[in-house]
């Protein structure tokens, strides 16, 4: 798999609603990214993420996993109960992603309070 670097970008709501309403592959895929580092919100931040984690493509729901480290980085808050078994089925069922979960699993759980 190739790796592609790219900023990711802050994204207003209405972005947000956009990208989800077009559901275009490429932009899911950086969207809990930018929602997990960017989002003035972390409980909105969180729902979007947790949204995202449920798609059809791995990509997007380990990004999702990452977007919610990132909120536990930024805002130091996850809602343990609704995050962790999102993550726990990840790290079971999304082998292709495994490394990168368990590397945001490991850093978000650091940082939350919740």
């Amino acid at each position: 798999m190739k790796r592609i670097y790219k900023h990711i970008e802050e994204l207003s709501e209405q972005e947000i609603r956009e990208i989800l309403d077009r559901s275009e592959l490429e932009e899911l895929i950086y969207l809990p990214l930018s929602i997990g580092i960017y989002h003035h919100n972390w409980k909105s931040a969180q729902d979007l993420c947790l949204q995202l984690a449920h798609h059809e493509n791995a990509n997007v729901r380990a990004n999702s996993i990452f977007g919610l480290a990132h909120i536990a980085r930024t805002k130091g808050r996850l809602d343990k109960r609704l995050v962790k078994p999102i993550i726990l089925k990840e790290l079971t069922s999304n082998i292709v992603f495994a490394h990168r979960i368990l590397t945001a699993a490991r850093s978000a759980r650091g940082f939350s309070r919740s």
